[in-house]
């Protein structure tokens, strides 16, 4: 063979295989022991991780970063697999999205293959929905928000919106997560035209580019530094991985999806969740509704967006949507909707630290023209009330993730912190750390914990009063996130180590999520007057 020749058949088939929209789980450790907890220990230990006010507000973490945290889950896990049976073979599952911060829930497979993702007009830019009319009048003189508003996601006849992953339609926090997403890459274009440097037949790539450098910048130095020890980041890109080494369990050497990670430390999430949120200035506590059933609600993958079989009798019952709980606790019955409405459109501002209002101090009230930045929840093993009794029949999460550990043959974190070396812990920690402490050391699960619950106790008394990760779940998150990056032959930290951002940003040389909404803009559409009839 010619010099030279190996090199490009090596590089065909490295872009082969990236064509391919899944990979694999695996396992980071794959010769420690399985725990085994039978079903009824995990559904009493699961009873006790209910959030009733022992719990509370991180307030270093807006809670924009939860939904975010769950937009990044949708970029690089899917398990399509049910809880029915267990897994013989947790390295056989199959994870049916790219194991790589590269935004295919955003952009698919390119214009050229799904344009039905692309703005039929502009194939460079990603096409946006349009919301409806707002309810009652909610604007000066009793105007009412007009409808056409690019407020909302692509939606087919039916409701369902047209996107890269419909889990992201699955409630409305991570549906406008995905649309300011959406935005982003077209304000990119649109800079790009401006610039007028570009061969305009590159122009979606460099956009596309552009826009997953940047996110793959702000999901490692703002999502993840404030989730982990700070530590730990710093010393996998100075050090290196030392656990997660997919180098040495891949054929190819690619990256594959641990199960340690996807099936225990990232799914934190579910206690930063909180029980209620302050979407924007119509609905808001005190004000109207904004319980977590109705983000559920106005969604289509979950809830009564069904677009235009939105007369048809009994279009509710035959799509069995549950009723919406307020938060005084009663229950008002569902109701079909053809699209978002224009008054649901998120306030950024109270998701995000933008600038624009600052949050008041703890415990005092906010003055009337302003608002309460709307906080995470910490991270512990509580979840609140709705996680327990999730809508449409969904269960009790907790259990739900509990079983998923054993199923995937996760180790107890006791056994994943002596392999990587950090002092578990004890079991009296464990024990004495509140009701659900107690309740583990009578089912016998304070000395050999199931991970995911381990690694939410180990936030709670080792991280900061669970202000964020630590030991076990700091590592974790820590070496996946960069090793996923390190294996992506298109991420910034394989083509430039030493790149740094250049959009517009607080402070150069960096980029956040929020850098990311003020550079779209759109920022809280129920207040611009430009947004009433």
């Amino acid at each position: 063979m010619q010099a030279g020749h190996g090199k490009h058949l090596r590089g065909l088939e490295e872009g082969a295989r990236r064509t391919q929209s899944f990979g694999r789980f695996g396992q980071m450790f794959p010769d420690l022991e399985a725990l085994e907890v039978d079903d009824d220990r995990l559904a009493k230990l699961a009873a006790t991780m209910v959030d009733v006010g022992q719990s509370g507000d991180n307030r270093n973490i807006p809670a924009g970063y939860t939904y975010l945290g769950q937009f990044i889950d949708h970029d690089i896990t899917f398990d399509t697999s049910g809880l029915g049976e267990k897994v013989n073979d947790p390295t056989a599952v199959l994870n049916f999205r790219s194991p790589r911060l590269d935004l295919d829930s955003v952009y698919g497979r390119g214009p050229a293959d799904q344009p039905f993702l692309y703005d039929r007009v502009d194939p460079r830019k990603l096409a946006v929905g349009v919301t409806g009319p707002g309810g009652e009048p909610r604007g000066p003189g009793g105007r009412r928000i007009r409808a056409g508003l690019p407020n909302d996601l692509p939606r087919s006849r039916e409701g369902l919106a047209i996107i890269g992953d419909p889990r992201n339609d699955e409630n409305l926090l991570v549906a406008q997560t995905h649309l300011a997403l959406l935005k982003f890459h077209n304000a990119v274009v649109d800079r790009i035209d401006r610039a007028g440097t570009a061969n305009p037949d590159q122009v979606f790539e460099e956009a596309r580019r552009t826009v997953r450098w940047h996110y793959q910048w702000l999901v490692l130095h703002d999502f993840l530094d404030r989730l982990v020890d700070f530590n730990d980041v710093h010393d996998v890109l100075t050090n290196g991985r030392k656990h997660y080494l997919f180098e040495r369990q891949s054929e190819y050497a690619d990256p594959y999806m641990p199960v340690e990670f996807s099936v225990a430390a990232y799914r934190l999430g579910h206690s930063m969740v909180r029980e209620d949120y302050s979407h924007n200035r119509v609905f808001r506590p005190g004000a109207g509704p904004s319980t977590f059933s109705f983000l559920f609600h106005f969604s289509g993958l979950s809830g009564g967006i069904v677009g235009e079989r939105v007369g048809e009798p009994d279009i509710v019952a035959k799509l069995r949507l549950p009723k919406l709980k307020l938060a005084d606790g009663s229950e008002v019955d569902p109701f079909p909707l053809p699209n978002l409405p224009g008054d649901w459109a998120i306030d950024w501002n109270r998701f995000y630290e933008i600038g624009v209002s600052k949050a008041p101090p703890q415990g005092a009230e906010p003055p009337a023209n302003e608002f309460r930045l709307n906080f995470s929840r910490l991270i512990d093993p509580y979840l609140v009330p709705a996680l327990h009794d999730l809508p449409g029949g969904g269960g009790n999460l907790a259990h739900r993730n509990l079983q998923r550990g054993v199923k995937m043959h996760l180790p107890s974190g006791q056994a994943v912190a002596g392999a990587m070396g950090i002092a578990p812990l004890t079991p009296a920690e464990i024990a004495s750390s509140g009701p659900d402490g107690a309740k583990a050391k009578e089912l016998g699960l304070h000395e050999k914990t199931p991970l995911w619950y381990y690694i939410l106790k180990e936030a709670q008394l080792r991280g900061d009063g669970g202000n964020r990760l630590a030991g076990v779940g700091s590592r974790i998150l820590a070496e996946v996130f960069v090793g996923l990056l390190e294996g992506d032959c298109e991420s910034y930290l394989r083509q430039d180590r030493n790149w740094k951002p250049a959009l517009p940003s607080q402070h150069a040389g960096t980029f956040t999520m929020p850098d990311l909404l003020r550079f779209v803009g759109d920022l809280d559409p129920v207040n611009e007057p430009t947004s009433f009839e």
